[in-house]
């Protein structure tokens, strides 16, 4: 019997309608498609390590799965977890934290997003330095807060100054959200600037600082500087960190927070209506990353860092480009407005930097991401974590792209 399909018009709500979908999926997606039709794609597009997680960490893995460590956790993680959390806040950061202020979720971007929705009512102002990690501003959205943006400079090394942040803070400040190492451009915020940041918010007691270091072992520098070292802010400080980045866990999804009580405690119940806790094997595994040897999170550091050299140099070779020099994470965020208005081969105009993103990704097969959805309509974002073959191979081909114009 023939059954008439009849076409049924799916109502959803304007919170998912009108939200943007994350750009560096979008752009990993985009590549995948024209992968399937049999391009050879470098992705530069994700903010991954191109490395395997350390084998000490995933012994503790195996190890949690034969002692039966797959029942459900408490909310917040497990103790033994969260207390070696406080150790490694104590330890790198001289920051002194109880199992009770912390809160482990299932990746660093649950933990932001966490705080946001516990600190931010409807048209509370946040302030996001620009450019900024794209899903600060999506959650900012979906609390339905005020997105405050203050640009930053290439020749400041987009760092934001005391002054821009004094001008920017108003009654409805409720929170300020920033990464160091910064993701996208890979800045990284001295303990001199941090403290200048502090002894202004000192002035404002009812505004939360989120402080993401997702990227504190890839820092270029030295010693990481954590913003709720200093004393006149400590009570408001949100400091985020996770597994991801430095030990190369992606996959595994674990991030927590160190922060006031009271916020932990909202952040705790908030989380327990959402997703409960993260994976127990992943948890247990997290005390062998976060106690155990440093040394491949350091090795890897010194491959990004070899890394950088070369993606700078041969950046230097395609002429109108302009980058400056990161000195943490696995990005560059160089300038490439010189390339709008060009044309292309056919004759269309380039109108924008995410036009420009889309013709190196048809063109030359290479995936960035586009500065727009970090707030930035100049710049674009390009990981080096990657092969250096990969890295030379994508920049050769976008040098020979980017020529084409005219």
């Amino acid at each position: 019997m023939h059954t008439e399909m009849v076409a049924t018009q799916y109502k959803l709500s304007d919170r998912i309608t009108n939200l943007k979908e994350s750009a560096t999926l979008m752009m990993a997606a985009k590549a995948r498609e024209l992968e399937a039709q049999g391009k050879k794609i470098i992705k530069l597009s994700l903010g991954e390590p191109d490395f395997d997680t350390p084998e000490h960490i995933k012994v503790a893995a195996k190890q949690a799965i034969d002692d039966n460590h797959t029942h459900y956790t408490p909310v917040s993680g497990y103790l033994d977890v969260r207390q070696a959390i406080c150790e490694k806040f104590k330890r790198d950061n001289g920051l002194d934290f109880t199992p009770n202020q912390i809160v482990i979720s299932t990746g660093a971007k649950q933990s932001i997003a966490n705080v946001v929705m516990c600190t931010v009512n409807p048209g509370d102002e946040v302030i996001l330095p620009i450019p900024y990690w794209v899903s600060y501003a999506a959650q900012i959205e979906l609390a339905e807060g005020k997105l405050v943006e203050v640009p930053t400079s290439m020749e400041n090394d987009f760092k934001l100054t005391p002054e821009q942040l004094e001008a920017a803070i108003t009654p409805k400040t409720r929170l300020f959200i920033f990464s160091s190492p910064c993701n996208p451009t890979g800045s990284v915020y001295t303990k001199e600037e941090l403290k200048a940041l502090a002894d202004v918010f000192a002035k404002y007691p009812d505004v939360y600082i989120v402080a993401d270091e997702i990227y504190e072992h890839i820092n270029f520098t030295g010693k990481h500087a954590s913003m709720a070292q200093f004393e006149n802010v400590r009570d408001r400080v949100i400091t985020v960190n996770g597994l991801s980045k430095g030990f190369a866990m992606t996959g595994w999804r674990l991030g927590y927070i160190g922060a006031p009580l009271p916020i932990a405690k909202a952040c705790n119940k908030m989380q327990g209506q959402f997703t409960s806790a993260t994976c127990s094997i992943t948890q247990k595994a997290a005390i062998a990353a976060l106690t155990g040897d440093l040394s491949p999170s350091l090795a890897m550091r010194e491959e990004f860092l070899r890394r950088r050299g070369i993606i700078l140099d041969l950046l230097k070779d395609i002429p109108g480009i302009e980058a400056n020099c990161p000195e943490g994470a696995f990005y560059v965020f160089p300038d490439f407005s010189y390339y709008v208005g060009k044309q292309r081969p056919n004759g269309e105009v380039i109108n924008t930097i995410d036009e420009l993103c889309f013709y190196i990704l048809e063109d030359a097969c290479v995936a960035l991401v586009m500065g727009s959805a970090f707030g930035d309509a100049d710049c674009m974002r390009i990981s080096y974590a990657t092969s250096e073959e990969n890295i030379r191979e994508s920049m050769r081909r976008m040098k020979e792209s980017l020529a084409k114009l005219a």
